[in-house]
Protein backbone atom coordinates (compact mmCIF):
# COMPACT_ATOMS: atom_id res chain seq x y z
CA UNK A 1 0.00 0.00 0.00
CA UNK A 2 0.95 3.51 -1.04
CA UNK A 3 0.18 5.43 2.85
CA UNK A 4 0.12 9.32 3.39
CA UNK A 5 0.31 9.85 7.11
CA UNK A 6 -0.72 13.81 8.43
CA UNK A 7 1.25 14.57 11.73
CA UNK A 8 0.50 18.56 11.61
CA UNK A 9 2.73 19.75 14.36
CA UNK A 10 4.43 16.49 15.47
CA UNK A 11 7.19 15.54 13.03
CA UNK A 12 8.38 11.96 13.04
CA UNK A 13 12.02 13.29 13.04
CA UNK A 14 12.14 14.51 16.07
CA UNK A 15 11.62 10.77 17.61
CA UNK A 16 13.65 9.30 15.24
CA UNK A 17 16.25 11.77 15.84
CA UNK A 18 16.67 10.75 19.73
CA UNK A 19 15.60 14.08 21.37
CA UNK A 20 12.84 14.64 23.65
CA UNK A 21 9.14 14.51 21.93
CA UNK A 22 5.44 14.24 22.65
CA UNK A 23 3.51 10.90 22.30
CA UNK A 24 2.45 11.50 19.02
CA UNK A 25 5.96 12.31 17.83
CA UNK A 26 6.62 8.53 18.62
CA UNK A 27 3.72 7.09 17.38
CA UNK A 28 3.71 8.08 13.90
CA UNK A 29 7.32 7.49 13.99
CA UNK A 30 7.32 3.60 14.91
CA UNK A 31 3.97 3.20 13.52
CA UNK A 32 5.29 5.05 10.24
CA UNK A 33 8.84 2.62 10.22
CA UNK A 34 7.29 -0.40 11.29
CA UNK A 35 4.41 -0.45 8.37
CA UNK A 36 7.61 0.42 5.88
CA UNK A 37 9.68 -2.52 7.01
CA UNK A 38 6.49 -4.70 6.38
CA UNK A 39 6.61 -3.64 3.15
CA UNK A 40 4.31 0.05 2.27
CA UNK A 41 5.69 3.07 0.96
CA UNK A 42 5.08 5.49 3.60
CA UNK A 43 5.19 9.34 3.57
CA UNK A 44 4.71 11.29 6.65
CA UNK A 45 3.29 14.78 6.00
CA UNK A 46 4.18 17.30 8.31
CA UNK A 47 4.08 21.26 8.77
CA UNK A 48 7.79 22.87 7.73
CA UNK A 49 8.46 24.52 11.59
CA UNK A 50 12.02 25.39 10.24
CA UNK A 51 13.23 26.93 7.34
CA UNK A 52 15.96 25.24 6.63
CA UNK A 53 14.15 21.92 6.69
CA UNK A 54 14.10 19.97 3.46
CA UNK A 55 11.52 19.34 1.09
CA UNK A 56 11.94 15.64 1.61
CA UNK A 57 13.48 13.35 3.82
CA UNK A 58 14.68 9.76 2.81
CA UNK A 59 14.19 8.11 6.28
CA UNK A 60 14.51 4.64 5.44
CA UNK A 61 13.50 2.01 2.49
CA UNK A 62 10.02 2.79 1.99
CA UNK A 63 9.29 5.96 4.65
CA UNK A 64 10.09 9.59 3.62
CA UNK A 65 8.88 12.69 5.70
CA UNK A 66 7.71 15.52 3.62
CA UNK A 67 7.87 18.76 5.08
CA UNK A 68 4.91 21.26 3.87
CA UNK A 69 4.97 25.37 3.46
CA UNK A 70 1.78 26.29 6.17
CA UNK A 71 2.47 28.97 7.60
CA UNK A 72 5.40 30.70 9.13
CA UNK A 73 7.99 28.31 9.21
CA UNK A 74 9.12 28.24 13.08
CA UNK A 75 7.62 26.51 15.96
CA UNK A 76 3.81 27.10 16.76
CA UNK A 77 1.77 26.36 19.20
CA UNK A 78 -0.14 23.71 17.71
CA UNK A 79 -3.48 25.38 19.08
CA UNK A 80 -2.64 28.35 17.14
CA UNK A 81 -2.38 26.14 13.81
CA UNK A 82 -5.81 25.91 12.67
CA UNK A 83 -5.42 28.98 10.19
CA UNK A 84 -2.56 27.21 8.70
CA UNK A 85 -4.58 24.17 7.93
CA UNK A 86 -5.86 25.18 3.78
CA UNK A 87 -1.89 25.42 3.39
CA UNK A 88 -1.32 22.14 4.32
CA UNK A 89 -3.60 20.45 2.03
CA UNK A 90 -2.78 22.40 -0.45
CA UNK A 91 1.00 21.14 -0.12
CA UNK A 92 -0.41 17.51 0.28
CA UNK A 93 -2.27 18.06 -3.13
CA UNK A 94 0.41 19.11 -5.00
CA UNK A 95 2.42 16.33 -3.95
CA UNK A 96 0.04 13.60 -4.48
CA UNK A 97 -0.37 14.76 -8.08
CA UNK A 98 3.61 12.80 -8.42
CA UNK A 99 3.16 10.68 -5.38
CA UNK A 100 -0.82 9.70 -5.22
CA UNK A 101 -1.21 7.42 -2.13
CA UNK A 102 -3.96 4.48 -1.85
CA UNK A 103 -5.26 6.08 1.67
CA UNK A 104 -4.32 8.61 4.25
CA UNK A 105 -4.36 8.19 7.42
CA UNK A 106 -4.47 12.05 9.75
CA UNK A 107 -3.25 12.05 13.66
CA UNK A 108 -5.11 14.50 15.50
CA UNK A 109 -8.39 16.40 14.42
CA UNK A 110 -6.49 19.15 12.49
CA UNK A 111 -4.32 16.92 10.14
CA UNK A 112 -8.02 15.24 9.78
CA UNK A 113 -9.17 18.41 8.49
CA UNK A 114 -6.61 19.03 6.27
CA UNK A 115 -6.67 15.57 4.93
CA UNK A 116 -9.86 15.46 4.33
CA UNK A 117 -9.71 18.75 2.19
CA UNK A 118 -7.01 17.51 0.51
CA UNK A 119 -8.18 14.27 -0.56
CA UNK A 120 -11.36 15.77 -2.13
CA UNK A 121 -9.86 18.49 -3.76
CA UNK A 122 -7.42 15.58 -5.40
CA UNK A 123 -10.39 13.74 -6.93
CA UNK A 124 -13.70 14.80 -5.97
CA UNK A 125 -15.65 11.83 -7.68
CA UNK A 126 -13.24 9.35 -5.89
CA UNK A 127 -11.66 10.74 -2.50
CA UNK A 128 -8.65 9.09 -1.37
CA UNK A 129 -10.10 7.25 1.32
CA UNK A 130 -9.47 8.97 4.84
CA UNK A 131 -8.43 7.08 8.15
CA UNK A 132 -8.82 9.39 11.53
CA UNK A 133 -6.67 8.82 14.75
CA UNK A 134 -7.35 11.31 17.31
CA UNK A 135 -4.98 11.02 20.16
CA UNK A 136 -6.65 13.66 22.63
CA UNK A 137 -10.37 14.65 22.38
CA UNK A 138 -11.44 17.58 22.70
CA UNK A 139 -14.71 17.06 24.31
CA UNK A 140 -12.47 15.36 27.00
CA UNK A 141 -10.14 17.67 27.63
CA UNK A 142 -12.58 20.88 27.68
CA UNK A 143 -14.04 18.54 30.82
CA UNK A 144 -11.03 18.43 32.44
CA UNK A 145 -9.42 22.01 31.41
CA UNK A 146 -12.66 23.90 31.42
CA UNK A 147 -11.37 27.76 31.30
CA UNK A 148 -8.08 26.87 31.04
CA UNK A 149 -8.33 24.58 27.79
CA UNK A 150 -6.58 26.38 25.22
CA UNK A 151 -8.15 24.97 22.11
CA UNK A 152 -9.69 26.87 18.99
CA UNK A 153 -13.15 27.56 19.64
CA UNK A 154 -14.33 25.66 16.40
CA UNK A 155 -12.91 22.35 17.54
CA UNK A 156 -15.74 21.84 19.49
CA UNK A 157 -18.18 21.06 16.23
CA UNK A 158 -14.69 20.66 13.49
CA UNK A 159 -13.42 17.54 15.69
CA UNK A 160 -16.95 15.66 15.73
CA UNK A 161 -17.39 16.71 11.74
CA UNK A 162 -13.73 15.17 10.79
CA UNK A 163 -14.87 12.10 12.70
CA UNK A 164 -18.29 11.32 11.04
CA UNK A 165 -16.44 12.51 7.83
CA UNK A 166 -13.54 10.36 7.85
CA UNK A 167 -13.92 6.90 6.07
CA UNK A 168 -12.60 5.26 9.05
CA UNK A 169 -11.67 5.90 12.48
CA UNK A 170 -9.22 4.33 14.54
CA UNK A 171 -9.48 4.57 18.58
CA UNK A 172 -6.42 4.10 20.77
CA UNK A 173 -8.85 2.35 23.43
CA UNK A 174 -11.93 0.95 24.34
CA UNK A 175 -12.32 4.12 26.49
CA UNK A 176 -12.01 6.22 23.61
CA UNK A 177 -15.12 4.23 21.37
CA UNK A 178 -17.10 5.79 24.15
CA UNK A 179 -16.32 9.49 23.66
CA UNK A 180 -16.63 9.20 20.26
CA UNK A 181 -19.91 7.41 19.96
CA UNK A 182 -20.83 10.18 22.08
CA UNK A 183 -20.21 12.74 19.36
CA UNK A 184 -22.11 10.99 17.24
CA UNK A 185 -19.48 8.97 15.15
CA UNK A 186 -20.55 5.98 14.12
CA UNK A 187 -19.32 2.85 16.00
CA UNK A 188 -19.27 0.80 12.72
CA UNK A 189 -16.47 2.44 11.70
CA UNK A 190 -14.17 2.24 14.29
CA UNK A 191 -11.67 -0.09 15.31
CA UNK A 192 -8.80 -0.08 17.61
CA UNK A 193 -5.34 -0.11 17.50
CA UNK A 194 -3.10 1.23 20.63
CA UNK A 195 -0.30 2.94 20.74
CA UNK A 196 2.74 0.59 21.15
CA UNK A 197 6.15 0.36 22.90
CA UNK A 198 9.82 0.17 21.10
CA UNK A 199 10.58 -3.27 22.79
CA UNK A 200 14.67 -2.83 21.30
CA UNK A 201 15.01 0.32 23.41
CA UNK A 202 12.45 -0.74 26.25
CA UNK A 203 13.78 -4.55 26.94
CA UNK A 204 12.59 -6.64 29.50
CA UNK A 205 15.80 -6.72 31.30
CA UNK A 206 19.21 -4.49 31.19
CA UNK A 207 20.72 -2.34 33.64
CA UNK A 208 19.63 -0.05 36.27
CA UNK A 209 21.12 3.69 37.00
CA UNK A 210 22.21 3.76 40.37
CA UNK A 211 20.26 5.65 43.11
CA UNK A 212 21.36 6.88 46.31
CA UNK A 213 18.43 6.34 48.20
CA UNK A 214 16.20 3.17 49.73
CA UNK A 215 13.53 3.42 47.25
CA UNK A 216 13.10 5.78 44.53
CA UNK A 217 9.59 6.58 42.99
CA UNK A 218 9.51 7.91 39.33
CA UNK A 219 7.30 10.59 37.43
CA UNK A 220 7.82 10.70 33.52
CA UNK A 221 6.26 13.23 31.14
CA UNK A 222 5.45 16.45 29.69
CA UNK A 223 5.61 18.88 33.04
CA UNK A 224 1.83 20.31 32.73
CA UNK A 225 -0.63 20.74 35.65
CA UNK A 226 -2.90 17.85 34.11
CA UNK A 227 -0.38 15.14 34.57
CA UNK A 228 -0.64 15.43 38.49
CA UNK A 229 2.71 15.61 39.52
CA UNK A 230 2.09 17.24 42.66
CA UNK A 231 -0.51 14.84 43.85
CA UNK A 232 2.49 12.98 44.19
CA UNK A 233 4.50 15.23 45.47
CA UNK A 234 1.73 15.58 48.47
CA UNK A 235 1.57 11.93 48.91
CA UNK A 236 5.74 12.17 50.01
CA UNK A 237 4.41 13.18 53.59
CA UNK A 238 2.36 10.40 53.78
CA UNK A 239 4.71 7.92 52.97
CA UNK A 240 6.97 9.05 55.39
CA UNK A 241 4.18 8.25 57.72
CA UNK A 242 3.91 4.86 56.61
CA UNK A 243 7.52 4.20 57.40
CA UNK A 244 9.01 5.44 54.08
CA UNK A 245 11.02 8.31 54.68
CA UNK A 246 14.09 7.41 52.67
CA UNK A 247 12.39 7.61 49.26
CA UNK A 248 13.25 9.97 46.67
CA UNK A 249 11.03 11.06 43.87
CA UNK A 250 12.79 11.76 40.50
CA UNK A 251 10.82 13.77 37.91
CA UNK A 252 11.88 13.04 34.21
CA UNK A 253 10.75 15.99 31.84
CA UNK A 254 9.99 19.61 30.79
CA UNK A 255 7.26 21.68 29.15
CA UNK A 256 9.20 21.56 26.13
CA UNK A 257 9.19 25.54 25.97
CA UNK A 258 11.65 26.53 28.65
CA UNK A 259 15.45 25.52 27.95
CA UNK A 260 15.75 25.26 31.65
CA UNK A 261 14.28 23.82 34.41
CA UNK A 262 14.72 26.86 35.94
CA UNK A 263 12.68 28.87 33.52
CA UNK A 264 10.12 25.96 33.37
CA UNK A 265 7.08 27.66 35.16
CA UNK A 266 5.51 24.32 36.25
CA UNK A 267 8.90 22.89 37.39
CA UNK A 268 9.33 25.96 39.50
CA UNK A 269 5.66 25.31 40.61
CA UNK A 270 6.75 21.84 41.63
CA UNK A 271 9.36 22.93 43.53
CA UNK A 272 7.90 25.36 45.52
CA UNK A 273 5.31 23.23 46.55
CA UNK A 274 7.81 20.30 47.61
CA UNK A 275 9.27 23.78 49.38
CA UNK A 276 5.96 24.33 51.21
CA UNK A 277 5.03 20.77 52.38
CA UNK A 278 8.84 19.93 53.71
CA UNK A 279 9.86 17.09 51.12
CA UNK A 280 11.69 19.11 49.33
CA UNK A 281 15.04 17.25 49.94
CA UNK A 282 13.18 14.15 48.29
CA UNK A 283 12.61 15.80 45.20
CA UNK A 284 14.48 15.54 42.15
CA UNK A 285 13.87 17.52 38.75
CA UNK A 286 15.71 15.48 36.24
CA UNK A 287 14.61 17.71 33.02
CA UNK A 288 14.63 16.03 29.66
CA UNK A 289 16.86 13.17 28.75
CA UNK A 290 17.90 11.07 25.66
CA UNK A 291 15.25 8.34 25.61
CA UNK A 292 18.26 5.88 25.47
CA UNK A 293 18.93 6.82 28.80
CA UNK A 294 15.05 5.72 29.66
CA UNK A 295 15.53 1.99 30.56
CA UNK A 296 17.82 2.40 32.75
CA UNK A 297 16.54 5.23 34.71
CA UNK A 298 13.02 3.04 34.70
CA UNK A 299 14.90 -0.01 35.94
CA UNK A 300 16.25 2.20 38.87
CA UNK A 301 12.63 2.66 40.36
CA UNK A 302 10.81 0.70 42.60
CA UNK A 303 7.49 2.28 40.78
CA UNK A 304 6.38 4.49 38.32
CA UNK A 305 3.54 6.56 39.15
CA UNK A 306 1.78 8.01 36.27
CA UNK A 307 -1.64 10.17 37.66
CA UNK A 308 -2.94 12.44 35.85
CA UNK A 309 -6.81 14.02 35.92
CA UNK A 310 -6.88 12.51 32.67
CA UNK A 311 -5.23 10.52 29.67
CA UNK A 312 -6.19 9.57 26.07
CA UNK A 313 -3.60 6.80 26.25
CA UNK A 314 -0.54 7.17 27.80
CA UNK A 315 3.18 5.89 26.43
CA UNK A 316 5.36 5.63 29.81
CA UNK A 317 3.20 3.17 31.48
CA UNK A 318 4.18 0.98 28.70
CA UNK A 319 7.26 1.67 28.83
CA UNK A 320 7.95 0.85 32.58
CA UNK A 321 5.95 -1.93 32.18
CA UNK A 322 8.21 -3.28 28.95
CA UNK A 323 11.23 -2.22 31.55
CA UNK A 324 9.81 -4.56 34.18
CA UNK A 325 8.44 -1.79 36.59
CA UNK A 326 5.07 -1.99 38.19
CA UNK A 327 2.98 1.23 37.61
CA UNK A 328 0.88 3.29 39.83
CA UNK A 329 -2.10 4.80 37.34
CA UNK A 330 -4.66 6.84 38.25
CA UNK A 331 -7.92 5.06 36.63
CA UNK A 332 -8.47 7.32 33.97
CA UNK A 333 -8.78 7.06 30.41
CA UNK A 334 -6.19 4.89 28.18
CA UNK A 335 -4.66 3.48 31.60
CA UNK A 336 -7.42 2.17 32.66
CA UNK A 337 -6.73 -0.61 29.70
CA UNK A 338 -2.73 -0.61 29.61
CA UNK A 339 -2.14 -0.92 33.81
CA UNK A 340 -4.39 -3.98 34.84
CA UNK A 341 -5.12 -3.57 38.77
CA UNK A 342 -3.23 -6.18 40.47
CA UNK A 343 -1.53 -7.55 37.77
CA UNK A 344 1.18 -4.89 36.25
CA UNK A 345 0.41 -2.31 38.97
CA UNK A 346 -2.65 -0.58 41.30
CA UNK A 347 -4.88 1.57 40.23
CA UNK A 348 -5.70 5.15 42.03
CA UNK A 349 -8.62 6.98 42.31
CA UNK A 350 -7.30 10.58 40.27
CA UNK A 351 -6.52 13.44 42.31
CA UNK A 352 -5.83 11.31 45.43
CA UNK A 353 -2.88 11.83 46.68
CA UNK A 354 -3.90 9.12 50.11
CA UNK A 355 -4.25 7.09 47.27
CA UNK A 356 -1.33 7.18 45.90
CA UNK A 357 0.55 7.12 48.93
CA UNK A 358 -1.57 4.16 50.22
CA UNK A 359 -0.31 2.24 46.70
CA UNK A 360 3.43 3.18 46.91
CA UNK A 361 3.32 2.36 50.86
CA UNK A 362 1.66 -1.12 49.63
CA UNK A 363 4.53 -1.67 46.79
CA UNK A 364 7.48 -0.71 48.76
CA UNK A 365 6.79 -3.06 51.49
CA UNK A 366 6.38 -6.08 49.22
CA UNK A 367 9.62 -6.68 47.01
CA UNK A 368 8.26 -9.64 45.76
CA UNK A 369 4.79 -8.06 44.94
CA UNK A 370 7.19 -5.54 42.99
CA UNK A 371 8.99 -8.45 40.99
CA UNK A 372 5.49 -10.30 39.94
CA UNK A 373 4.14 -7.28 38.86
CA UNK A 374 7.29 -6.38 36.77
CA UNK A 375 7.08 -9.79 35.06
CA UNK A 376 3.32 -9.44 34.10
CA UNK A 377 3.97 -6.00 32.99
CA UNK A 378 7.05 -7.30 30.66
CA UNK A 379 4.53 -9.99 29.60
CA UNK A 380 1.79 -7.95 28.40
CA UNK A 381 4.11 -5.18 26.89
CA UNK A 382 5.17 -8.22 24.87
CA UNK A 383 2.30 -9.70 23.99
CA UNK A 384 -0.07 -6.80 23.20
CA UNK A 385 1.79 -3.31 23.07
CA UNK A 386 4.31 -3.87 20.37
CA UNK A 387 4.45 -1.62 17.38
CA UNK A 388 4.74 -5.38 15.15
CA UNK A 389 0.81 -5.83 16.54
CA UNK A 390 0.03 -2.53 16.25
CA UNK A 391 0.90 -2.25 13.16
CA UNK A 392 -0.84 -5.28 12.23
CA UNK A 393 -4.45 -4.26 13.60
CA UNK A 394 -3.71 -0.60 11.98
CA UNK A 395 -2.99 -2.82 8.49
CA UNK A 396 -6.23 -4.95 8.98
CA UNK A 397 -8.12 -1.57 9.29
CA UNK A 398 -6.44 -0.26 5.80
CA UNK A 399 -7.84 -3.41 4.04
CA UNK A 400 -10.77 -3.51 5.78
CA UNK A 401 -11.62 -0.24 4.17
CA UNK A 402 -9.81 0.00 1.10
CA UNK A 403 -12.41 -3.72 0.08
CA UNK A 404 -15.46 -1.40 1.15
CA UNK A 405 -14.61 2.01 0.13
CA UNK A 406 -16.83 3.65 -2.46
CA UNK A 407 -16.89 7.18 -3.83
CA UNK A 408 -18.39 9.66 -1.23
CA UNK A 409 -18.52 7.10 1.23
CA UNK A 410 -18.43 9.70 3.92
CA UNK A 411 -21.58 10.87 2.73
CA UNK A 412 -20.96 15.01 3.74
CA UNK A 413 -19.26 17.83 1.90
CA UNK A 414 -17.05 20.17 2.74
CA UNK A 415 -19.08 22.98 3.93
CA UNK A 416 -17.40 22.47 7.73
CA UNK A 417 -13.86 23.38 5.99
CA UNK A 418 -15.06 25.92 3.81
CA UNK A 419 -16.38 27.68 6.98
CA UNK A 420 -13.72 27.22 9.10
CA UNK A 421 -11.30 30.29 7.49
CA UNK A 422 -8.73 27.52 6.12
Amino acid sequence: MKIAMVSEHASPLAALGGVDAGGQNVHVAALSSTLAKRGHQVTVYTRRDDPDLPARVAVAPGLAVVHIDAGPPRQIPKDQLLPFMGELAEGMRRDWKRHAPDLVHAHFWMSGLAALQASRRTDPANPVPVVQTFHALGSVKRRHQGSADTSPVARAWLEPWVGRAADWVIATCPDEVFELKALGIDPAKVSIAPCGVDLDLFPGTGAAEPRTRTHRILSVGRLVPRKGVDLVIEALPLLSEAGFADVELMVVGGSGDALTLEDDPEARRLTSLARQIGVEHQLSMRGQVPRNAMPGIFRSADAVVCTPWYEPFGIVPLEAMACGVPVVAAAVGGLRETVVDQQTGLHVPPRDPAAIAAALARLLADPEMRSDMGRAGTRRAQSRYSWERVASDTEKAYRTLLATHRSQSSGEGLEPLEGAAL
